[in-house]
């Protein structure tokens, strides 16, 4: 047992005392005991011997392929670990000057040998299980460059922001349109409520012209009862334009063109030429001269506008401006749910006319805007280079009643109107 040929070196033994005459004998297989036999106690001590070196011998092999499995767990971990530059604590260290990894002097027990090794591949699974659970858990994130994490958190930063920015804006949107809803829609249901009504009138109409706005109505005599009745009546207005056709050879003045009268105020708005007095325009029951001369039995278009503001007022006569003037009725509102009368002057309310003061002649396209017409309008219109309905009071058949023996009849033609002059 001084040595055995086999062994690699560096390996260590287990030496006992044999006896003398047994080393000469090159330690000899002892011989196979028989059964029922007992030993004797040299060969019982050789046995021994030999069970105990084959024990070492298989101890040594056990080892030898722990420690290869040992070091290629160690090599794996090295690998995961060695982005840290520090060895984790249970590592082997390799041995200076020598070509494998040891962990130190085996302790020289069996037992303890595999109670170590035991020990360590424990300790080695436990952390390859932490190091698997660490990757699972991260691998997504912890793979990614810390610039391109900060990078996303950022940009993760920036759209919850906006997000909740874009959230707040929303809700405050939301309560104001629910804010403005009901005005909204009473504001739409005025404006098709005039639409129909516009459409149910031209429905109606069944006019015997060949367009609902081209008649006159005449009144051809100088009475208390011939005139004509606009069916619809005015809004409040802060504002307003008149224009119309007239034809007029009554002497001396052309009377009433059209008068609007309010409970309260009969010459809330009327254009009178009374006598040989000049055309006068009366807001409520304030007066304006107006400079227009008519009385000639040709047909003119005639054009006022008004403001509140100040009292403003123009007069147009075909297309020209003759006169302008202020402070007539200021910041007076035109009061709403009155009479427009055609041809007569009211002293109440859609009645006692006075015959000394009825227009005798025709008349057509009696318009009414609810603000100041441009002049370069109130020119179009009359030279016949375009049609403005009145967006207040439009000139169309059906909404034009008339009495007391004053006729509807087909009108001339613009350009015919024009020739006229």
């Amino acid at each position: 047992a001084a040595g055995d040929q086999d062994s690699p070196p560096g390996s260590r033994f287990v030496c006992t005392s044999l006896p003398l005459d047994a080393a000469g004998a090159g330690c000899p297989l002892p011989p196979v005991p028989m059964q029922g036999g007992a030993l004797p106690p040299e060969e019982e001590l050789k046995a021994t011997v030999l069970q105990l070196r084959e024990t070492v011998l298989q101890q040594k092999e056990t080892i030898g392929s722990q420690r290869e499995a040992i070091r290629e767990l160690t090599g794996k971990l090295s690998r995961c670990e060695g982005a840290d530059g520090k060895a984790a604590p249970g590592t082997w260290k390799k041995e200076p000057g020598k070509g494998k990894d040891t962990m130190g002097d085996l302790p020289r027990d069996p037992a303890q040998v595999i109670d170590q090794l035991s020990r360590t591949m424990q300790t080695l699974k436990d952390r390859l299980e932490s190091l698997e659970h660490q990757l699972r858990a991260n691998v997504s994130y912890a793979a990614l460059p810390n610039d391109l994490r900060e990078m996303l958190q950022r940009r993760l930063g920036d759209l919850e922001r906006q997000l909740l920015s874009k959230v707040a804006e929303l809700e405050d949107e939301k309560s104001l349109l629910h804010n403005e809803t009901s005005a909204h829609r009473q504001k739409t249901e005025t404006a098709l409520n005039a639409l129909l009504e516009r459409v149910s009138e031209l429905e109606k109409g069944n006019s015997a012209f060949k367009s609902p706005d081209e008649f006159k109505v005449s009144l051809p005599l100088r009475t208390n009862y011939l005139y004509g009745k606009i069916k619809k009546s005015l809004p409040e207005l802060y504002a307003f334009t008149v224009c119309l056709w007239l034809r007029s050879s009554a002497s001396p003045g052309i009377g009433t063109p059209f008068s609007y009268a309010v409970p309260g105020q009969a010459n809330e708005i009327v254009l009178i030429e009374w006598g040989n007095n000049p055309i006068e325009l009366l807001i409520n029951d304030k007066v304006a001269q107006l400079p227009l001369f008519i009385s000639d039995g040709k047909w003119h278009h005639i054009c006022i506008t008004w403001t509140t503001r100040d009292g403003m007022w123009e007069a147009f006569q075909d297309g020209e401006k003759l006169g302008t003037g202020e402070n007539l009725a200021p910041w007076h509102p035109i009061k709403p749910g009155g009479v427009l009368i055609l041809g007569q002057e009211q002293d109440t309310v859609g009645g006692r006319f006075d015959a000394t003061q009825a227009f005798v002649g025709e008349m057509s396209q009696f318009n009414i805007w609810d603000r100041v017409l441009k002049a370069e309008d109130i020119m179009n219109i009359a030279n016949c280079s375009t049609n403005m309905p009145g967006n207040i009071i439009p000139w169309v058949d059906n909404n034009v009643d008339v009495f007391g023996g004053a006729t509807k009849w087909p009108v001339e033609t613009c350009e015919e109107r024009l020739l006229d002059l």
